[in-house]
């Protein structure tokens, strides 16, 4: 006859082991299941955005480049095809996905909540921009569009993501920003950074290591099959063609309104000098921007450079009678003037 006590036990790790196996709401089959579907719900969705991009740009897509956009194997892709053409989202003919008005509404949404997002993290968090692309990519399949809606009116409804991307209406219209590649425009001709491309990643890396963002001025130097020279933010730049390409421009004519004058970074003060702020570089976002002008730093304020550390860095500055400590990076993204005293 078994023992009470071990028999006792026994159903009590039953028990236990079936309540965490099946408990609702937490039980261990149940969260692996909410993971399946939102594994899957996560594939389809970056599916719909791959077909929307693809036809975007007049490009065929097809089970082996969903296969390599989502990293999964072409099989896995046809049983998502096979999912997304029951539920009414693709009709595939042959390897060939093509959107429903659906699957177009639904690939927008997706894009919509993206943009809105890098947006969000560029204005509002301390998030460096290397980290806004993929931080988006993963809560955009969070938000339903009431989220999407209410994020976009915090914001002030945006027409731009941060790298110069049309973010869609709720609607599904976009206003594009018309521009071409740096490498399409002739040598001395004056232009303006519309859009910076944020894929593929190690090309972006680079466009944001050299301090390229929209807004900014440029002029092209030369162009040759092997490299691509020109001016912007005060600095010469040089970029292999394929990298320039992923910059995107419209050319600034005689007529157009020409941007007030960006002057010079605050970081190439000497000491002892004193100059006025021009403004603020757009590359400035968020938290750190809000506090370059909690601390006065606004168009018309005067500057002096008063010493470094012997390091070199940071330059203590003298701003509306108090002084405060700046680094290299930071007094980068200020753009002054030269500041010359009147005689009273």
């Amino acid at each position: 006859m078994p023992d009470p006590l071990i028999a006792l036990v026994i159903a009590g790790l039953v028990t236990a082991l079936a309540l965490a196996l099946f408990y609702p709401g937490r039980g261990i089959i149940q969260r692996w299941q909410h993971a399946q579907r939102m594994s899957e719900r996560v594939l389809t969705e970056d599916a719909l955005k791959h077909i929307y991009r693809c036809e975007t740009h007049n490009h065929q897509p097809t089970v082996q480049s969903i296969a390599g956009a989502l990293n999964i194997s072409t099989n896995e892709v046809a049983d998502i095809l096979n999912k997304m053409q029951a539920n009414e989202l693709v009709v595939v003919e042959g390897d060939k996905p093509e959107l429903t008005s659906t699957g177009r509404n639904y690939a927008l949404h997706m894009i919509r909540a993206h943009r809105l997002w890098e947006r969000y993290l560029a204005e509002e968090t301390g998030y460096s921009e290397s980290e806004w692309h993929d931080r988006a990519d993963r809560f955009e399949h969070s938000l339903s569009t009431e989220q999407v809606n209410a994020l976009s009116a915090q914001l002030g409804n945006p027409t731009h993501d941060p790298h110069g991307d049309p973010i869609p209406t709720a609607s599904g219209e976009f206003q594009h920003h018309d521009g071409e590649p740096l490498t399409t425009i002739d040598p001395g001709e004056p232009a303006r950074i519309v859009h910076i491309e944020d894929e593929p990643e190690a090309i972006y890396a680079q466009l944001v290591a050299e301090g390229l963002h929209p807004g900014m001025e440029v002029q092209l130097i030369d162009k040759t099959p092997q490299r691509v020279q020109f001016w912007a933010g005060g600095d010469e730049h040089l970029l292999a063609p394929i990298v320039a390409a992923n910059i995107s421009v419209l050319p600034i004519t005689r007529t157009d309104d020409l941007p007030e004058p960006v002057g010079d970074r605050l970081s190439r003060l000497a000491l002892g000098e004193k100059a006025y702020v021009v403004n603020i570089s757009p590359a400035s976002h968020g938290p750190e921007r809000r506090r370059l002008m909690d601390l006065g730093i606004i168009p018309g304020t005067v500057i002096e450079a008063e010493f470094r550390s012997p390091s070199g860095d940071p330059t203590a500055y003298r701003i509306r009678g108090a002084t405060i400590a700046l680094r290299q990076e930071q007094a980068d993204l200020i753009n002054v003037a030269p500041f010359e005293e009147t005689a009273s």
